[in-house]
This record gives C-alpha cells, structure tokens and sequence, in this order.
C-alpha cells in the first residue's frame, strides 16, 4: 500500500519552519503552506527582534552567567503570577538549550549571548539572538535551509482549509490557493503554526478589550485559522484574553523603536510632559496603560548614549534614517520640538536623572540601575501597539493538540496558534515568550512526529 503524501504538513512558513526542518532531518517528508505570498516580511516572525531565551546554554557558560531551565521557569511564574500553562512552561525551559544549539550546530544559524542590557523580569541574561537582532534575518536563513532541503517542499500562497480525520486520527488535509482551487493531500501529521487572531478586529474586540482600539503590528494572516479548524475537531483553546503588546513603536515610521531604549535608561511621557508609570512594568503590559494616557500616544525620551547602545538593532537604525528622532540641547528646546509643556518635560528629567544616579527615589518607582539623561536629548514619538495573541488552542508538553484533555493523535500547534506561556492579560509576558513558543514548540512537534510515527 502506497504511504501518505506527506508525513507532515506544516501550516505557516514562520517559526513553523523550524518543525519542518527538524522532522526532515529525522527522514520525514515534510510540505509547509503559507497563505502569505510575502511570508518574509509579513509575518510576525519577521517581525520580531530575534530573541530566543534559552536556559543552560554553552553561550551562557563562556560568559560565565548562571542559568538553568528551573530558573527560567521561576521567571515565567514570577511574572504571570502563577497562571502559565506550567507543562508547557517547563517542555519549552527544558528544551531551550537544545533548541538554540540545535539551530547554531545544525542550521548554520549564527547566535550571540544578548548581555548589553536585560528585559523586565529576565534574572538572568538569556536571550540569544543574530547580528542585527531582526527576525527577518532569522527568518530569511530558515527559508533558505528549508528551500535547500530535499525533504521540504514550500508553497506560497497556499491555506489550510481544513484537517481530515478518521477515527479520530489525523489522515490528511485540504489545501487552496487563493483563487480558491482547492486539493486534497494525505498526511500522518499537521502542523498548526499560522499564528493568532491578532488581525481578526471582531475577535480582538471579544477577547481584548483593553487594546482592540490600539494599531495591529503583526502578520495581516493571522485571523485564527487555526482557532477555527480546531474547534471543528473538538479541540481545546485556552488563555484567549493573553497578548503582547508593545508601547515602544515609532508613531512616524510605524517600526519597532524597541525597549532597550528603556533599559538603558530612557523615559516615557505624555502629552502633558509627565511620567505615568515605571517604565520597567515591562513593554507588553505598558502598551495598555499607554493606551489609556491623554491622547493615547507618547514620546521615549532617550540621549546620545543610549542612542549608540541601540544602533546594535536593525529596527533601531530604521527608526532613525526614518527622521523620526528629535533632538534638542536643552530639555526646554527639546518641550518645544514636541509640543509639551516644557516646565513638566524638564522637572521630570531633572529628577528622572537624580534617581538614575542614586540621589532620590524614583517618582514612579523604579529600582532597576540606569544610565543617567544627559544632554542632548532625543525623543521619539511612540504609539501603543498590538503584536499578538498569546492564546489558542491547548497542547501538551510534545505540542499535541488536546480535545477534552486528550491529544488528537497527529494534529499539533506551535506559536500563536497555541496557548503559549504567559498567563492572562498583557502583564505575564516575558520578553522572547512569543518566539519560544513559536520555534520550541514546532521543534517538539517535530521530536514528536519523528518518534511516534513511522517515517
């Protein structure tokens, strides 16, 4: 009797790829699917900052950090407050240093230790990234070990229309193109990895109020296909109301300023001139407080020195050549520049400058050490943003999708398309969450696949 078509159908060419390459490499036949013609530069993946956080790496032993997966699963904990899926949670810290020595030794994937600065609720430096910190560079390499590969087959615009089963078992899959042809494949397994719902208003509106009227920056496919086509097989979606937001996005050229600006040392005020919250609550959750400020938008206000630590991002230098930066001598030039009054813009950096440097509490509570502001300043306008959904439908520790708690033998999930691994809300994300969950668990699923099937 003849096999399958495919061992493994994976649907969405982002961190989805990851799965793909991996279960080719232990001999399975693999078609990935994306609805997107212009997957490499449309899709949340390409969007990101290429952050993998990984826990007992060798790059964390040659610079002497001190690390493990239980330590990054007490981070996780810490900053959901307890209400991660904590079996995803752990396969993903356990699996993380494999994954990244992985991606260097076998994919060719060129990784440094991020030790310049630390995200919000990371205690330790674990974010492995690439030269230029962009995911499109990440992504670009995937493609290309993928298109390289003869086991993999990559096809750009297709959609998955659905998930055949029989017996409750996955045996195959409908496929179309976007003028609506339409073929049907069989398959031993499926991977779901076409992200969230972020792109879907009606379903943002429904699960997340607080910032269904912020700008949408991810991937314009991401409309919960795989919400859908689980749910027609009974599956299970869990933490809908999770999301990462960001509050640190030029509003002139629409990119990613990032939060390192704030790490370094920089602030955020409003309209009015004013801080509103410490900025070190963490990017995601400060998205919606943002939201909320008169006017809705805001200004980071950053100096010279920070502005050099953060030419080390791609995104960084973009927002820059986009003139988006404004810069002033004086604290009462740079109020001017922007509009605000300028007695509040400079008694807040007079006094933002007294607490970096140790001589006076900070007014919003800041503890974290900080480069003092030092004239000349910068600001750059930012917007509040929408970046991803962080729930979906709920996995195991091997990525199988579950129904009723038990797993639909041959279906999986990996990213957005999976309840990942930040609680409730925007408050429980830690930075490198969206791509942990994208990349770790399309690499289980692919462990998976290879292991408990026949290939």
């Amino acid at each position: 009797m003849d096999g399958p078509d495919f061992d493994l159908v994976v649907a969405g060419a982002g961190g989805g790829l990851v799965a793909a390459l991996r279960a080719a490499e232990l001999g399975a036949n693999v078609l990935v699917i994306d609805a997107d013609e212009h997957f490499q530069r449309g899709n949340n993946t390409s969007m990101c900052t290429a952050m993998i956080p990984a826990a007992g790496t060798r790059w964390q032993d040659a610079a002497g950090v001190q690390d493990s997966p239980a330590r990054f699963l007490d981070d996780i904990a810490r900053k959901t407050e307890g209400t991660a899926d904590r079996r995803v949670a752990r396969a993903l810290a356990e699996t993380s240093a494999q994954l990244v020595t992985w991606l260097a030794d076998n994919q060719e994937l060129e990784l440094e230790l991020v030790t310049d600065f630390r995200y919000p609720g990371h205690t330790a430096d674990r974010c492995h990234s690439i030269p230029g910190r962009h995911g499109s560079r990440l992504l670009r390499h995937l493609v290309q070990r993928a298109q390289a590969h003869p086991r993999i087959e990559l096809i750009a615009p297709m959609s998955l229309r659905n998930v055949h089963t029989s017996g409750g078992r996955v045996t195959g899959v409908e496929i179309a193109t976007p003028d609506g042809n339409t073929e049907n494949l069989t398959a031993r397994a499926v991977l779901l990895a076409t992200n969230g719902f972020g792109a879907d208003r009606d379903l943002v509106r429904h699960h997340l109020p607080e910032i269904a009227g912020a700008h949408y920056h991810g991937g314009q496919f991401s409309r919960g296909d795989a919400l859908r086509i689980g749910g027609e097989l009974g599956a299970d979606s869990a933490f809908l109301d999770a999301y990462q937001g960001h509050a640190a996005l030029s509003s002139r050229s629409q990119t990613l300023i990032g939060w390192a600006t704030v790490v370094h040392g920089g602030i955020i005020v409003d309209c009015t001139g004013r801080r509103f919250a410490p900025e070190t609550t963490g990017y995601s959750e400060f998205a919606a407080i943002l939201a909320g400020r008169p006017g809705g938008t805001g200004w980071i206000v950053i100096d010279e020195h920070i502005e050099e630590l953060c030419s080390a991002f791609d995104d960084f230098r973009t927002v820059a050549e986009s003139g988006s930066l404004i810069r002033s001598a004086t604290a009462t030039g740079l109020a001017e520049s922007i509009g605000v009054p300028a007695a509040a813009l400079g008694d807040e950096l007079a006094a933002a400058h007294r607490a970096a440097a140790g001589e006076e509490p900070d007014r919003q509570g800041r503890t974290d050490t900080r480069h003092p502001l030092t004239a000349p300043y910068i600001a750059i306008a930012i917007t509040p943003a929408l970046f991803h959904t962080q729930g979906g439908l709920v996995v195991d520790e091997h990525a199988r999708v579950l129904a009723g708690g038990a797993p639909i033998p041959g279906l999986y999930a990996s990213g957005g398309a999976a309840i990942g691994i930040s609680g409730h809300g925007a408050g429980g994300y830690l930075a490198g969450n969206g791509l942990i969950t994208a990349l770790g668990l399309a690499f289980l699923a692919a462990e998976h696949v290879s292991s408990a099937v026949a290939v």
